[in-house]
């Protein structure tokens, strides 16, 4: 009978360790796929977020690049015409020359400047150092002496590195008398890329490196910046610092997998590569994975703790389990400590690149204010100008009607201010209905003392009917008053200004300004902020901008083209106020 027993008791454990080895495995199997799954979407989701950042910061950088370079682009064709270094050249006196240089060179933002006479002799320069050079085989002396415009020259360095001039003629009575050249600092998005990234090339249309965050690669093509060395250390590198979360390299950096992003940049063919590491992917990836695998460890103590209860063996073998198991917990809480400090530092990096954009716009929007405020106080000093003239000539009745616009221009100026506060606090202001003619009237007698300071002919072609919108009369105003300015100013170099105004009523009310001005160059940049083609200090490029932004906040549009024969045409639509809808209103 005991030997019975002792059968029957054999049988009953054999399912009971059956079972425990089946849990044992399904929670095994289902901890490796909960992982896998886990691993495979994080890295996707992180990684894609990882290049989405570098994607801005390539578009950030390309676009502080192209500025750099657009700025200077212009500096020579207007130096080319200061009438002092023209004159220094024709009688090849430069006593002052270099010190005239020298106090443009921190207005400009350049390296350097410096003046070759028509030998390639440089008799004025910002360094002193360097007057008396000859820079007649340069090809940035050579170029634009055959050329008639600006001339961009990329120069090796001999200690490494490129120099960037721009470059053009000097000519005086049809004879070219010598050479204004303008070195562009771009060294300084190198170190500042160094600080913000792993990595950042710039490569030109021969696919050369022209600018990097590594000093090596300059001069290089990007495959042999980046090709391994031939004793094959970087491979070595690349294996011990292999990781299973990371997704395929674009690339490898000092060893390292990293993601590299390509753009083009519109200046000359030139791209720009950065290169983000796959750490901070890494980094989260296995901080969730490791809370995974605490909580599959968890789970496995108490299985081991359910089954091996019923024996004194399996008690201390769980015991040694628990203790092991302990261990491992303190090590990977340790672990989550420092992932959640690290999460703790990216929030706070994310805060103050918050603050930073938030200064950015403030900043912006200041430049508005003092764009917007401008055009108001011009005609104010004018009317005070000719106020005091009248009251000289004893005339106060016509000083008191000047006295009076000066009083509406004031009423404006607080307009205006309230109107910009409005763009931060959109919708805020009810529109009402108003007459196109009126707005257009109102406009043009704004403008009224720069009509009178020069001779334009202004052509009106005008409804005898109402063209009536619904809409903010005084922000249509601004974008009227800013397209006959921009139209005045582009009939500066004309012998016969003409202005054409045309106003007609369709499914659209649309208002097209014309002038017999020089056209426009870049029509792609015309709209965007602080772009402009006029000289420091008699613009700041937000007027077109800001006028684009009311005139689509109207649920209107504002579009420029060059004319057939010649000039702008800058055309502004917006929805005519039907007979229906305003009743309604």
């Amino acid at each position: 009978m005991a030997m019975a027993q002792n059968t029957s008791g054999s049988r009953r454990a054999t399912p009971i360790s059956g079972r425990a080895r089946i849990a044992l495995i399904l929670l095994l199997l289902g901890a490796v796929g909960t992982v896998w799954v886990t691993n495979w979407l994080l890295t996707d989701r992180f990684t894609e977020t990882t290049r989405n950042r570098a994607e801005l910061r390539l578009a950030l950088y390309s676009g502080n690049l192209i500025s750099e370079l657009r700025r200077n682009a212009i500096v020579p064709e207007l130096l080319a015409r200061d009438k002092a270094l023209l004159d220094a050249l024709n009688a090849q006196d430069y006593a002052q020359s270099s010190q005239r240089l020298i106090s443009f060179v921190d207005e400009i933002g350049a390296a350097s400047l410096m003046l070759l006479d028509r030998d390639g002799r440089s008799v004025a320069a910002t360094d002193r150092n360097r007057l008396g050079e000859s820079h007649r085989a340069m090809p940035y002396f050579v170029d634009a002496v055959r050329a008639n415009t600006t001339v961009f020259t990329e120069i090796a360095r001999e200690a490494g590195g490129y120099r960037f001039t721009y470059s053009r003629r000097m000519e005086s009575n049809g004879d070219t008398v010598g050479v204004i050249m303008v070195e562009v600092d771009l060294a300084k998005f190198e170190r500042a890329w160094a600080g913000i990234s792993d990595a950042v090339m710039v490569t030109n249309s021969d696919g050369v490196i022209v600018l990097a965050t590594e000093p090596r690669w300059r001069g290089l093509t990007p495959a042999e910046a980046l090709g391994p060395p031939e004793d094959g250390a970087i491979e070595r590198l690349i294996a011990s610092a292999a990781d299973w979360t990371a997704t395929t390299a674009d690339a490898y950096l000092r060893g390292e997998a990293v993601m590299r992003i390509d753009g083009r940049i519109p200046f000359r063919g030139w791209t720009l590569s950065t290169f983000t590491t796959y750490s901070s992917v890494r980094e989260r990836v296995n901080a969730v994975l490791a809370l995974e695998i605490m909580g599959f460890a968890i789970l496995a103590a108490m299985v081991f703790y359910t089954l091996s209860r019923k024996t004194a063996v399996r008690m201390a073998l769980f015991q040694r389990d628990a203790t092991e198991l302990r261990a491992l917990n303190a090590r990977l809480q340790r672990e989550i400590a420092e992932r959640e400090k690290v999460q703790k530092n990216l929030a706070v990096a994310e805060q103050s690149l918050a603050q930073s954009s938030k200064l950015a716009a403030l900043g912006e929007m200041s430049a508005a204010v003092a764009h917007e405020l401008n055009q108001p106080l011009a005609a104010m000093k004018t009317y005070l100008a000719g106020a005091r003239l009248l009251l000289n000539r004893n005339r106060p009745d016509e000083a008191l009607s000047a006295f009076h616009r000066i009083d509406d221009l004031i009423e404006r100026m607080g307009a205006i201010t309230r109107q910009l506060k409005g763009f931060a606090r959109k919708g805020q202001e009810a529109f009402t209905p108003f007459d196109m003619n009126d707005a257009l009237a109102s406009s043009l007698s704004m403008m009224e003392p720069q009509l009178k300071s020069r001779r334009v002919k202004i052509t009106k072609i005008l409804p005898d009917a109402p063209v009536r919108v619904m809409g903010d009369r005084m922000r249509i105003e601004q974008v009227l008053v800013n397209l006959l300015r921009n139209a005045l100013d582009a009939t500066k170099s004309v012998d016969d200004p003409q202005v054409e105004i045309i106003l007609a009523a369709g499914e659209t009310a649309t208002l097209s300004v014309r002038d017999n001005g020089d056209g426009i160059e870049d029509l792609d940049a015309l709209f965007e902020p602080f772009y402009t083609t006029k000289a420091p200090g008699d613009g700041v490029g937000l007027g077109l901008a800001i006028s684009s932004g009311i005139v689509t906040e109207l649920g209107g549009r504002l579009t420029a083209r060059n004319g057939e024969r010649g000039g702008a045409v800058f055309e502004m639509q917006l929805p005519v106020l039907s007979t229906a809808t305003e009743a309604a209103e």
